[in-house]
């Protein structure tokens, strides 16, 4: 029993690993196809795959032939003991050797191309050409899949970013260092109304932002923060409160209640036990719903654009922007692609260890 126990452990251990692997490599090739089309000219974006940076087998070039003046090009032609019409050589006729013969361009030309299989090696041809153009904003040309030479106004990627900066770092310090303090109190302080105001809270959670908006913005409108920083800060933080009081509160009420007493005893006020005790003890808690306000702020598109507007433009507004004047251009849209997700990804790595301890918190008593 022992050792068949041992082996289904294993088999079970064996695909949850597999699985994971699988997701992993579904969720990586679409970023590293993205990262891969950002460095590349935009020559070779339209006319060839992100994967054939990577060696691979492709139609090479090795000759070329050039038809006589006196061989009608109306009627069946003859090549390397290959007969086809023009319009069959057109498309490229495949040889018994494997090699491919192409006509060039129209009937006048009376070129064809041979092409014959061989192993490419790694491109080295890339570039930071797509990046400069997105963040600069000045004029930038490219060529297109015929070679043609391309000129656009560029979008000015690199503000937008800023600004999606000074949106995101004070739009979650600000609810989370306001939903601590209302955590411990909930969690460790006896007042009036103290359970109905936590029931307001909790049922706050459920009340769609897109409702306040309009009343938001119209109280914005009269106190002139329409269109400012503090003003998306302050609606963030009033968004965001709901959802951090309730994670923290439920992780805060787990804490050992003889160390709070200890600290009380030793003569400490409860802004030195917050200060000194709770906050540190509540770092995995505070990482995981920086998370996800982080991410929400950085991804928001709705609330950024209904109060900041065109004025102060974020990420996602500059972006969005993109997929409207170039959306063909897809060495320029994968290179804002990249610039605006790779903070986020940065972020969730570096505190991924807390997220699942900070969801976890207060879901089981002991």
């Amino acid at each position: 029993m022992a050792k068949g126990a041992k082996s289904q452990k294993r088999s079970q251990q064996f695909w949850t690993n597999f699985i994971l692997v699988v997701i992993c490599i579904v969720w990586m090739v679409p970023i590293l196809g993205i990262l891969i089309t950002s460095f590349r000219p935009s020559q070779d974006v339209f006319n060839s795959g992100w994967w054939t940076v990577f060696p691979h087998r492709e139609d090479v070039e090795v000759d070329r032939i050039t038809i006589d003046d006196s061989v009608d090009v109306d009627g069946p032609i003859t090549i390397e003991g290959e007969t086809a019409t023009f319009e069959e050589w057109r498309e490229g006729i495949t040889l018994e050797d494997g090699r491919k013969i192409q006509w060039y361009g129209n009937k006048r030309n009376r070129e064809l191309v041979v092409y014959d299989k061989q192993w490419v090696g790694f491109s080295t041809d890339l570039t930071l050409k797509n990046y400069s153009d997105v963040i600069g904003g000045k004029t930038i040309s490219y060529k297109d899949a015929q070679g043609n030479t391309i000129t656009r106004v560029g979008n000015n990627l690199g503000g937008a970013f800023l600004n999606s900066l000074a949106v995101a770092i004070p739009g979650t310090i600000i609810p989370i260092l306001i939903a601590a303090f209302a955590a411990y109190g909930f969690a460790w302080l006896n007042f009036p109304g103290r359970n109905i105001l936590f029931t307001i809270i909790v049922g706050l959670l459920v009340v769609p932002l897109q409702i306040a908006l309009v009343p938001v913005l119209q109280d914005y409108v009269r106190l002139s923060l329409n269109g400012t920083f503090l003003g998306i800060w302050l609606a963030h933080a009033g968004f965001g409160l709901p959802l951090a009081t309730y994670l923290l509160f439920n992780y805060i009420s787990t804490l050992p209640r003889e160390l709070l007493e200890s600290a009380f005893i030793d003569g400490a006020s409860n802004f030195t036990i917050f200060i000194k005790l709770i906050l540190p003890l509540s770092v995995p808690a505070l990482a995981s719903f920086a998370i996800f306000q982080f991410l929400w702020l950085w991804n928001d598109y709705l609330v950024a654009l209904v109060f900041l507007g065109e004025k102060n433009k974020t990420v996602t507004i500059a972006v969005a922007e993109l997929v409207g004047e170039k959306g063909q251009d897809w060495h320029l849209m994968t290179s804002a692609a990249f610039v605006s997700m790779v903070l986020p990804l940065i972020v969730f790595l570096a505190l991924q260890r807390y997220f699942v301890r900070g969801l976890m918190a207060g879901s089981v008593k002991g």
